[in-house]
């Protein structure tokens, strides 16, 4: 789930007025939390979920499934810790309304397309290409919020879309030899079209979240997310129930990893920091993530799919980052 750098935009939202407020955007810093130690410290959980989510693509490639396989079972296997989780919340007052039920169910709906397409895309380009590319949603989600809520895009957010467009184009490796491959361009359309779809979770889903039912939500969105991703998995091959030890044990992973734990750090700890510092902890995901594709699954990318990595991720820093503040003295 989380393993981008907008899932921080989901948190930026002011459900009073029930918009989008992008990173860029004024609003008050959130108070600073009392740091006790590294399990409550936010900065060091949203390090831990941020380390869970990166290894995400790997585990999928590890797992050698088709799609409808891969989003079946990390979705299947993540609902029972989930709904402990959403149990526990439950009992302790914390309670979803009806509407934000059928909001999460939409969103988890987009999630799922998301989930389908990113699966083919890591089979298509490698897992350490594939998670660069889908921070296109970094450009998406602004987008969407001012076509639908009219939400006022920073300047710098233009700014830095020819920037992102060279980033992915380098990442692609449509200047090297590579890009005469018909799976490498392919992967990069569907990793593009994985992000679009996420960014459309993220819109949907608004600031209907917080830490309270981080459960409850991560629930709901999990359970849409493996009917509709498996469906539409099933493309590229239809659900297998018995995939074997080997494939399941990575599949266990992907499960308790990104679906439940880096899902639930994420949820409880980016909340409390202030916007620029979780954007920037968010941004070791997919650094984390070429680094284990190129240890773990001996993914070799090019001198200039790295440099559009860079690019693409240094873009996305960018963008959510916080603008200095004007002194009130500035002349």
């Amino acid at each position: 789930m989380p393993r981008r750098v907008s899932y921080l935009l989901f948190l930026q939202v002011e459900p009073r007025i029930g918009q989008v407020q992008t990173i860029g955007s004024e609003r008050a810093q959130p108070a600073p939390a009392r740091v006790s130690g590294p399990f409550t410290d936010p900065r060091a959980l949203a390090v831990a979920g941020t380390v869970a989510i990166s290894l995400t693509a790997v585990f999928i490639r590890l797992a050698e499934v088709s799609p409808a396989t891969s989003v079946f079972f990390r979705c299947a296997l993540a609902l029972p810790p989930l709904a402990a989780l959403a149990w526990r919340e439950y009992r302790r007052g914390n309670r979803t309304s009806r509407g934000d039920a059928v909001r999460f169910t939409v969103a988890g709906a987009m999630l799922g397309v998301d989930f389908a397409l990113w699966s083919q895309a890591i089979m298509l380009v490698g897992a350490g290409i594939s998670t660069v590319l889908v921070n296109v949603q970094v450009v998406v989600v602004p987008l969407l919020s001012f076509l639908f809520l009219g939400t006022r895009i920073p300047a710098r957010f233009v700014a830095t879309i020819p920037a992102l467009f060279a980033g992915i184009a380098l990442t692609a490796g449509v200047a090297d030899d590579a890009s005469t491959s018909p799976d490498l361009l392919w992967g990069t359309v569907l990793a593009l079209l994985s992000g679009v779809a996420y960014a459309g979770y993220i819109f949907v889903v608004g600031g209907r979240g917080s830490a309270d039912t981080a459960g409850t939500q991560v629930l709901i969105s999990t359970a849409a997310a493996g009917v509709v991703g498996s469906a539409l998995g099933s493309v590229w091959g239809t659900v297998d129930p018995t995939p074997g030890w080997a494939s399941f044990a990575w599949l266990a992973a992907l499960a308790v990893s990104a679906q439940v734990l880096g899902w639930m750090l994420l949820g409880r700890s980016l909340p409390r920091l202030a916007p620029e510092v979780g954007a920037t902890l968010l941004l070791l995901q997919p650094v984390l993530a070429i680094a284990a594709a190129v240890i773990l699954l001996g993914e070799r990318p090019t001198a200039l799919q790295l440099v559009g990595c860079a690019t693409v991720v240094a873009t996305a820093w960018f963008v959510t980052s916080r603008p200095p503040a004007r002194s009130a003295r500035s002349r």
